[in-house]
């Protein structure tokens, strides 16, 4: 999609979230100079949270030579609003913390995920998840117009339904994932 970009596309699932006993999946589809490699897996009794976070560790972890600027796409507002609003700031000078004295969720994955930060240029965009890019032109355009509100307006028409497709497919291999896993 994006010249001289890697394109990563993130996904997680927990079908049964609210459960103590669940099965979870995480997704993810890499895209480089016309070259696209999938990746996915799960784990029992998580969350989607934790799904989410572990797809984009995943995908950074598989990144061989980071010299070129990488674009995540995510679904999940949480990982976005952190990397982009620099959440993890606070929380680490907070004693890893939140704003509410609570402790961090996630704390383990987020150190992880936290450890490519000074290592990658990578920029987080937020993607609405479950969307029918073959919706009428209306919808999907209406569905442009508020992507970038939110992501600024550097993307086209054709590359957002791109992004679409691939969150879709993020989607589909995280529900494989947790599939997989339940097994």
């Amino acid at each position: 999609m994006g010249t001289g970009y890697l394109d990563i596309f993130t996904d997680g699932a927990c079908p049964g979230n609210q459960f103590d006993e669940n099965t979870g999946g995480w997704g993810v589809v890499l895209e480089f100079a016309g070259r696209q490699k999938e990746l996915h897996g799960g784990e029992r009794n998580t969350t989607n949270n934790r799904m989410e976070i572990l797809a984009l560790i995943e995908a950074l972890s598989a990144i061989t030579k980071p010299d070129y600027p990488v674009r995540v796409f995510t679904d999940s507002a949480y990982v976005a609003d952190c990397l982009r609003k620099r959440w993890y700031e606070r929380w680490r000078i907070n004693g890893w913390k939140t704003a509410n004295k609570q402790l961090v969720e996630n704390k383990d994955l987020w150190e992880r995920l936290l450890a490519f930060v000074p290592a990658l240029d990578f920029r987080v965009y937020i993607v609405k998840g479950h969307m029918v890019p073959t919706a009428r032109q209306e919808t999907m355009e209406k569905a442009f117009a508020k992507f970038r509100e939110k992501n600024g307006d550097t993307f086209t028409f054709e590359e957002f339904l791109h992004i679409v497709e691939q969150n879709n497919r993020a989607d589909a291999l995280a529900a494989l994932g947790a599939e997989e896993a339940r097994k």
